[in-house]
């Protein structure tokens, strides 16, 4: 049975695609992960898309996207950071990691959130 995990930020242009990215990557077939944001931007970071392709993973196919194109109940909800603006999604389980938004961050600083988002998306899939 598949698990259902949604990430939640604002633009839905950083975080939330890169833990989308790491959730499918590391949960494989057994995972259905999506990422959405209560205000998108439209577009993904090109700093998450080269700091991802680093890692070997490409996000030029992934949209930004608002909740109002993601329905249904999730096992699994986490926000990241995004306090109020972040609505609430039905869900058996809700996180919010509070980190902090990397666009305007130095390559290091993208870097450090970007490896710890896939540690804690690494730690999210082993509890569920």
């Amino acid at each position: 049975m598949s698990r259902r995990v949604l990430f939640v930020c604002v633009e839905n242009s950083n975080r939330s695609q890169m833990a989308e990215a790491f959730a499918r990557l590391h949960g494989g077939e057994g995972v259905e992960a999506l990422s959405a944001g209560s205000r998108p931007s439209g577009r993904i970071n090109p700093k998450a898309l080269r700091f991802m392709a680093e890692r070997g993973i490409d996000l030029s196919t992934h949209a930004s996207k608002s909740l109002d194109d993601v329905a249904g109940e999730f096992d699994a909800v986490v926000t990241m950071g995004c306090g109020d603006d972040c609505p609430w999604v039905p869900a058996k389980r809700r996180e919010d990691w509070a980190l902090p938004d990397p666009r305007d961050m130095d390559d290091d600083g993208y870097r450090a959130v970007r490896d710890d988002i896939e540690a804690r998306v690494k730690a999210l899939l082993a509890s569920l």
